[in-house]
């Protein structure tokens, strides 16, 4: 590491800890556990400077999955317990079509997920700086299946140390 910039550690190595024993904010939290990943995911709701850490974003992304299963799980048995489904068929389409017309049935599953869209691109931004890519990559996101796809790809992409640049050791973020 240069004289540059004595502040940051070699890489593959942790910043220098808080007091609750973590490293901080802006930096990537290596090895970080399946709880840790949760809360600091929220205490960097909107923060898309800095690195996340391959284990930052899958842990994550394990929970969004449980999250939005057991949200479909309550949003299916609401739906189910109040009998406020219609079931019709058309001449014109093939089948039959089940639409809720309950209202609420949906809503809380669709409030969480507006709630959580901005920090969960805030740590694809990050997971992208820590391979060291630029984090308007995370706009690929625009493009229908195809750009989703690329994203996920990179997201499994290993952490570089030229990524450090994203860092801010000054403590900001």
């Amino acid at each position: 590491m240069s004289d540059q910039y004595p502040t940051q550690q070699p890489y593959g190595q942790q910043p220098a800890a808080t007091a609750g024993g973590e490293p901080p904010l802006w930096a990537p939290y290596h090895g970080i556990s399946f709880g840790k990943a949760f809360t600091r995911f929220f205490k960097k709701y909107a923060t898309f400077s800095g690195r996340a850490s391959r284990s930052e974003y899958w842990w994550w992304y394990l929970w969004s999955v449980i999250i939005g299963t057991v949200g479909s799980i309550i949003t299916g048995i609401l739906t189910a317990a109040t009998g406020t489904t219609t079931t019709t068929t058309s001449s014109t389409s093939v089948g039959f079509s089940t639409m809720s017309t309950n209202p609420l049935a949906g809503t809380a599953l669709w409030i969480i997920g507006l709630a959580l869209i901005i920090p969960t691109l805030a740590l694809i931004v990050r997971r992208l700086h820590d391979a060291n890519l630029s984090g308007l990559l995370a706009l690929l996101l625009l493009i229908p299946f195809f750009g989703a796809i690329a994203v996920f790809i990179m997201m499994f992409l290993p952490s570089n140390p030229a990524g450090e640049r994203f860092d801010r050791p000054d403590g900001r973020g």
